[in-house]
């Protein structure tokens, strides 16, 4: 049987596992009426950070949506700190928020502060559509998750529930865009994780009865090619060869027909630079290309991203796309480097037995079954850097539409359902031996 044949029958399983639902406690009851209380205010709050913008690339706006979260988590008797990330990394850093103690089980809730909307972007403003859904930059990706995390722990303080719970929440600052070195991005993250036993990730949901319990690696590719400058009247000619952006096409055009279409593995081209000179800024993945029509092109180059379920699967991959780097036109040369970004958080045993628990309880709220969504139509996430270490849950924030572009919206009708779902899994996690 196939690994990825696997995968997919551990997913299935989840639809024949037998549920015991239970009724909600008086004290489970208290926190429904607590968040219901409070889902004005939580609106409120969203449309607060979500005016503030925090691209990837706006430190300052980053940890200005931290510092209004920090200032939230230390109303509810969190201690909350910020932590700086270095200044040639052009990333903000993260907000860590802790709660203390050695009962149930150790959560660590995951979000992300920043937005792919930077500081240039015309789509700044939290805007209604209706009485339920608003236009919202990162509103859905993912603040509304972040204020999800924020109320539920909120309507547990106000109710006494805390206790003696260990529960650290972490809002990186670099989620959209993740700093590198990953070592040192992603350092404290993984530390929260190695004192925890479940990690709890807040990224936009992709239905309200769907839950992520796999999702794939990202990793980052960059294509550099270099031909023969000439005239062009002597292109193909055994003086001058192909050219560089010939022997670029080939090379994607190779990818597709042979590396492209076993499942779960994407790659994409998403920057693509050719001609007599060419720059491109890393950083920003802004660029320009100077060439004329008589001129055989010297050089060109092209970054991508690779998707994958596994670390095989995507070392397979880039062996592939090796090969058919090494096997350049005539006059030609070309190189491939890899980026990691994201590993792959595989589809574990823990995972689908934290799904159970959910399925219970949206089950006692009466919200209906929770089912594992495809990790094939996921993105990556920072739960994907304590996979290793914790079980994971995720896909647990906002509903809404459009993420990552200028329609992006959130479901506002979402958010209390959500909360509510949110909060009884956290006190049944930290009530559980």
């Amino acid at each position: 049987m196939k690994k990825i044949n696997f995968i997919q029958l551990l997913l299935l399983l989840v639809l024949v596992i037998p549920l015991t639902a239970q009724n909600l406690s008086k004290k489970e009851q208290k926190i429904i009426t607590t968040i219901e209380n409070n889902n004005t205010d939580a609106i409120d709050f969203l449309k607060k950070i979500v005016n503030i913008n925090s691209g990837t690339l706006n430190p300052k706006g980053v940890q200005e949506v931290g510092m209004v979260f920090k200032q939230a988590f230390e109303a509810i008797d969190f201690k909350a700190s910020w932590i700086d990330m270095p200044k040639e990394m052009n990333r903000a850093g993260h907000l860590f928020a802790e709660n203390s103690g050695k009962k149930g089980k150790k959560l660590l809730l995951i979000g992300h502060l920043d937005t792919v909307f930077e500081a240039d972007s015309p789509f700044q403003e939290f805007k209604m559509i209706n009485d339920s859904v608003a236009h919202a930059p990162g509103g859905n990706d993912m603040k509304g998750g972040d204020v999800i995390i924020l109320y539920a722990l909120k309507a547990l303080h106000e109710n006494n529930l805390l206790g003696n719970a260990q529960i650290i929440v972490v809002y990186t600052g670099d989620e959209e865009s993740t700093g590198k070195p990953l070592d040192i991005s992603r350092k404290s993250l993984i530390d929260a994780a190695k004192r925890s036993d479940i990690a709890l990730g807040f990224e936009n949901s992709t239905g309200f009865n769907y839950a992520t319990v796999a999702r794939r690696g990202a990793s980052g590719w960059k294509l550099e090619v270099t031909g023969k400058r000439a005239h062009s009247s002597g292109v193909f000619n055994k003086r001058v060869g192909a050219g560089a952006i010939f022997e670029m096409s080939r090379i994607l055009n190779t990818f597709y027909n042979e590396v492209r279409g076993e499942e779960y593995l994407t790659f994409n081209p998403g920057v693509l630079l050719g001609g007599t000179f060419v720059y491109l800024d890393n950083m920003t993945s802004k660029g320009d290309a100077f060439g004329k029509t008589n001129v055989v092109p010297q050089t060109a180059v092209a970054v991508g991203g690779l998707r994958f379920i596994s670390e095989e699967q995507k070392e397979n991959a880039r062996a592939k796309m090796r090969d058919i780097v090494s096997n350049n036109l005539p006059h030609t040369s070309a190189k491939i480097t890899f980026t990691d970004s994201y590993p792959a958080m595989g589809p574990k045993e823990g995972n689908l037995n934290l799904l159970d628990i959910l399925n219970t309880v949206s089950l006692d709220l009466k919200q209906g079954e929770v089912l594992a969504y495809d990790p094939g139509k996921r993105g990556a996430a920072d739960t994907s850097f304590v996979a290793e270490y914790v079980d994971c849950l995720d896909g647990l924030g906002t509903m809404g539409s459009g993420a990552h572009t200028p329609q992006e919206t959130v479901n506002l009708n979402t958010i209390e359902a959500l909360t509510k779902r949110t909060a009884i899994l956290i006190y049944r996690l930290i009530n559980q031996n």
